[in-house]
């Protein structure tokens, strides 16, 4: 059988690091991107491949088209990438009235222009295994709205739009495209934004959520098991929405 090649963008983060070695250890051949920690995506795949797992680092900008291409080509040519996990993100919270275009251009390009530079390009490769798995990494801003992240909230709900119709335009296919929507996960992300008295306010289960059981679910999502899940927005939240 061949190995299956997954690609996780924003893999040197806290929840794109746990999805990588969680996909590693269902003997898939992991992508490790990253853009600005280039060595810590390395660290993480010489990681994996110490723990007998298969791993190499990428890097390049998902909202550069041209060098996402670049990099992409030996797989979009040779080897299908066959399961994406869109992960990467960034905040650049504000309120709206005073959020410059500056912050609401680079978290709307990052979310949802990259969701497209990465995803365009690999799926006939894809499509012409006839299998695939397709993971957008959204938020609970998506779902409920965040003060001070009208712009994070909009490219979140955007890409919960972009998840069902592609979810329709591949069914077919048996390719499926869902996207997981993280509440407050334990990490270096919420640490400072979040304090335990907060959480047990907002949270019905009373504690942040952990990378793991993000990791989790996503792998899941990836399995042959969880073939019949298509279009989906699946909460992780404690009970938050």
């Amino acid at each position: 059988m061949t190995q299956k090649i997954a690609l996780v963008t924003g893999g040197s983060g806290d929840i794109g690091a746990a999805i990588c070695y969680k996909l590693a250890q269902q003997q898939i051949h992991v992508l490790v991107h990253s853009n600005q920690q280039f060595d810590k995506a390395q660290a993480i795949a010489l990681s994996i491949q110490q723990q007998g797992g298969s791993a190499e680092a990428l890097a390049f900008d998902v909202t550069d088209s041209d060098a996402a291409q670049n990099v992409l080509k030996p797989w979009i040519e040779n080897n299908p990438i066959q399961i994406i996990v869109n992960n990467a993100g960034i905040h650049r919270d504000a309120p709206l009235a005073g959020m410059s275009h500056g912050q609401w251009s680079q978290v709307i390009d990052v979310s949802l222009n990259g969701f497209y530079n990465v995803t365009q390009p690999l799926l006939m490769p894809m499509i012409r295994t006839r299998w695939g798995r397709i993971i957008n990494m959204s938020s609970v801003a998506g779902i409920m709205g965040n003060r001070g992240q009208t712009n994070y909230a909009a490219a979140k709900a955007a890409l919960h739009g972009a998840t069902k119709a592609l979810a329709l335009e591949l069914a077919s296919r048996r390719i499926t495209v869902n996207a997981i929507a993280p509440g407050i996960i334990a990490g270096s992300m919420t640490k400072d934004s979040f304090d335990q008295d907060l959480i047990k306010k907002i949270v019905p289960m009373q504690r942040a959520g952990t990378v793991d059981e993000v990791a989790a679910l996503t792998a899941f999502l990836c399995s042959d098991e969880a073939a019949y899940i298509s279009g989906q927005i699946i909460g992780i939240n404690g009970a938050m929405a």
